[in-house]
């Protein structure tokens, strides 16, 4: 299939810089996901690989051959736009069709290959039927299936579950990854589902602001964040992020959390990794809410503080706990914890926790990346 290779991308509209230095290698038969909030430079990123957009500097890469200057016809793409772009006048059948009519495949071959991926779209039904009468989650199923009978070097899909019911997408997700797998095509997918993005990638490339915050595997990205922004993004709920500094006590370094009594004590090799800089700057601390462990009697190094908050969400519990206030809003400095369903507490009650060390991530508060 195909090796892509972006380099030095940029790409402004106006005075609006949308892709900023952009630099990443796509492995052939790889499946990569963009994964972001609206408007980060995920589509954009992806229209200039299909060359409906050109960027002002860098340089784009199929299988090694520079493609800046080559139309999104010789690129051998296969692009799934998230509005559908059908045929009005086509049936289904004939749009789905489309792609393999144009390269005179058999009859015979377009008919097999259409009713198969009729099948996997759960359209077989709608096959004489024109764009006119399907719904919008019906008409990107069709969108869909056109792209998926061919065998084009890479695949290009922007958002093409947006449309579509619960069911349905989780239905198609698994045949997507499941097809991707087969054909062992080169993928790239455009989203700002995080579930989407965990299941389906081989790798996730998280972008914001026009700029690639970190690629790596679904573990990789969600368990090892290298940037404040990965962090606050993956998972739900998020993970916590609170102000925090080194203090002293009983002659001990440990990490205070701002504006709170809760003093984590660190390992001397998680403490050597706190640059002066870092302390300067101003750090912030970061844990998910399933690596803390509640409970309602302390075990050992507990620390006490009380429930603010309980919201039963059938399989889990999400536990609010009042760390404490801050001087100058007033507002309450909460800490996200889950647990399991049958926790008992209630608001107001001493809650009891644990922290991991190992689960522990902390941010330089400038730069914003990362200290371990």
């Amino acid at each position: 299939m195909a090796h892509i290779k972006l380099e030095n991308i940029v790409k402004r509209f106006g005075d609006v810089v949308a892709v900023k230095d952009f630099n990443l290698e796509i492995e052939d038969k790889e499946f990569v996901v963009f994964l972001g909030p609206s408007g980060c430079g995920k589509t954009t990123t992806l229209r200039l690989i299909a060359g409906l957009e050109n960027p002002e500097e860098g340089d784009i890469f199929i299988d090694g051959q520079r493609v800046n200057d080559l139309s999104p016809a010789d690129r051998d793409i296969a692009f799934v736009f998230q509005f559908y772009a059908l045929y009005p006048h086509l049936s289904v059948y004939d749009n789905i069709a489309f792609p393999l009519k144009a390269v005179k495949v058999s009859k015979s071959e377009i008919d097999t290959q259409v009713k198969r991926v009729a099948e996997i779209l759960q359209i077989s039904n709608m096959l004489d039927r024109k764009p006119n009468v399907l719904s919008g989650g019906e008409m990107q199923r069709v969108a869909l299936g056109r792209a998926m009978v061919r065998q084009p070097k890479v695949y290009l899909l922007d958002e093409p579950m947006a449309n579509l019911d619960t069911k349905i997408r989780v239905d198609t997700r698994a045949e997507i990854k499941r097809l991707q797998h087969e054909i062992g095509a080169t993928t790239i997918f455009v989203t700002h589902d995080q579930v989407e993005a965990m299941s389906l990638a081989d790798r996730i490339a998280v972008i914001h602001q026009g700029l690639l915050q970190q690629i790596g595997t679904p573990h990789e990205v969600y368990n090892k964040p290298e940037s404040l922004f990965v962090a606050g993004f993956m998972g739900m709920p998020t993970m916590n992020l609170l102000g925090a500094e080194l203090a002293s006590q009983e002659g001990e370094s440990v990490l205070r959390l701002s504006h709170t009594d809760v003093h984590l004590r660190l390992s001397p090799e998680r403490q050597a990794r706190i640059s002066s800089v870092s302390q300067e700057n101003g750090l912030v601390f970061g844990i998910r809410p399933e690596h803390i462990t509640a409970a309602n009697q302390p075990n050992g190094q507990s620390i006490s503080a009380h429930l603010h908050l309980v919201e039963p969400l059938g399989p889990v519990n999400i536990l609010d706990i009042r760390l404490g206030t801050h001087p100058e809003t007033q507002e309450p400095i909460l800490l996200r914890v889950r647990t399991h369903p049958t926790f008992q507490g209630a608001i107001g009650d001493t809650i009891w926790l644990d922290f991991s060390e190992e689960e522990m991530h902390l941010f330089d508060r400038e730069t914003e990346q990362a200290v371990w």
